[in-house]
């Protein structure tokens, strides 16, 4: 099996975050969306991820090189035509089954059973209160009857999640050669729902799987809301405090250093960080390198080798390099940034 994972866009709603980086190299609970997507992966017979690129996908390619070892290729999206024409350009390197995954979610379900399928593919679905914001499916007898791009009408509860898998390839490459061929666009763009939809309109039978679990990456609340969910699945371990606390579940690196500061629940310490005479949690990540010093965060997101001096955050997202002191605020702060307050100073703990 091939897997394909189309991360070309620019992410303009996590900006300024996507200014630095690419939008699958946004942290949650201690490592990035994409780091969680391809721990998905492991176990499966992949012989080969496809990553479509765009804008930084130096990026991802030297992040994966780093931290995986799947055969990979990188093919750069030029043109930012939608989704359908982004996995099109995978064409030449693809034939037999495929997995699709976007990553803009992270989701909870069992992809081992594909290997048994029976039927042509399948598209994990999750049912939704406002179907309107989605892609959606109709379905008789678990087969998917249609597929309709953010319906203006609601047809249907079950929402198209950005997981899919297809037993053959080249049937859903030439159902995209069609749309182009045909120009059929959703908003002036090339969705993989419209080719789906042609599929199924040549007899492809695919089934709806649900997930339990659908988690958004797409907007600064919803990646604060995420890195909640994982936080609260984080595996506790037990540092050696120098006369602090540890309220599990939190996990705190080996090499990080904690004093005097009360660390959870619901906490990830990354490596080689340091937390003194500070209150850290619930549902704070602090990734590698991080520092906070007299300071009081919750509900936050804490990038790499980011320091915090002297303030009380709260719903905040802390780019990399950034620098936080004396503020009390819920803050977006991009990569390298400064933040300087003369006001909220804390006394040491």
């Amino acid at each position: 099996m091939k897997v394909i994972i189309p991360l070309a866009g620019f992410g303009t709603r996590l900006r300024p975050h996507t200014y630095t980086k690419p939008k699958p190299l946004v942290n949650v609970a201690g490592k990035p969306v994409l780091g969680h997507i391809l721990d998905k992966l492991e176990g499966l017979d992949v012989e080969e991820i496809i990553f479509i690129t765009g804008y930084l996908g130096d990026k991802i390619e030297q992040y994966v090189s780093q931290n995986y070892h799947f055969p990979a290729r990188y093919v750069e999206q030029k043109e930012l035509k939608g989704q359908a024409h982004a996995i099109w350009l995978a064409k030449e390197h693809v034939a037999g089954p495929v997995l699709i995954i976007f990553v803009d979610t992270i989701f909870e379900a069992d992809l081992k059973p594909l290997a048994q399928l029976t039927s042509d593919g399948v598209i994990f679905v999750k049912e939704v209160e406002d179907p309107r914001r989605f892609g959606v499916v109709t379905i008789q007898d678990g087969v998917i009857t249609r597929f309709v791009e953010k319906p203006s009408e609601p047809i249907s509860n079950l929402a198209v999640i950005g997981v899919y898998y297809l037993k053959d390839a080249k049937h859903l490459f030439a159902c995209i050669d069609e749309l182009i061929a045909r120009n059929i666009q959703t908003k002036g763009e090339y969705f993989l729902a419209d080719a789906l939809q042609l599929m199924v309109e040549q007899g492809a039978r695919l089934n709806a799987w649900p997930v339990e679990v659908w988690e958004d990456c797409g907007t600064p609340e919803a990646v604060l809301h995420t890195n909640r969910y994982l936080l609260e699945r984080v595996i506790h371990q037990e540092p050696t405090p120098n006369s602090c606390i540890v309220v599990p579940p939190a996990y705190v690196h080996p090499t990080a250093r904690i004093e005097h500061s009360v660390i959870g629940p619901y906490v990830y310490i990354g490596a080689h960080c340091h937390v003194e005479s500070s209150i850290v949690g619930p549902y704070v990540s602090l990734a590698d390198k991080g520092e906070i010093y007299r300071s009081l965060v919750n509900d936050s997101i804490i990038n790499q080798a980011a320091r915090i001096e002297n303030a009380m955050l709260t719903r905040s997202l802390i780019g990399d390099e950034a620098r936080v002191r004396g503020s009390f605020e819920s803050l977006n702060v991009g990569d390298s940034s400064q933040v300087d307050s003369a006001a909220g100073l804390i006394p040491s703990l």
